[in-house]
């Protein structure tokens, strides 16, 4: 579901969705946004990424999250969805600082529209 209004108000809803304990729901929303496959999201992080708080796996298509606090957490939802949507052909094509800023932006809609 596509949530309508200007684009600061679905970036606002989007982080409603995830404050809402929503996430899945808020990532099928970006992802019919931005005309992509919805990623899958789990608890639990792969090998090689204990430490982290989350990760976004391209060969799986999955978004890991550490716990229920990153689960709920919009910047790190954000984060890893900007990462999601800028994989092409199996290669990245977007930087930590870009997905930073996607986060951002999102975040500063809802302060601004909450």
């Amino acid at each position: 579901m596509v949530l309508m209004g200007s684009k600061e108000s679905f970036e606002a809803g989007i982080v409603y969705l995830i404050l809402s304990k929503n996430p899945e729901e808020a990532l099928k929303s970006l992802a019919e946004y931005f005309h992509v496959e919805t990623p899958e999201l789990r608890v639990g992080m792969p090998k090689g990424h204990l430490k982290d708080a989350a990760c976004y796996v391209s060969t799986k298509k999955t978004i890991f999250v550490s716990d229920q606090d990153n689960l709920f957490n919009p910047y790190v939802i954000l984060h890893e969805f900007y990462h999601h949507l800028r994989m092409h052909d199996s290669k990245h094509k977007g930087t930590e600082k870009y997905a930073n800023k996607f986060a951002e932006e999102y975040i500063n809609a809802y302060k601004l529209h909450p």
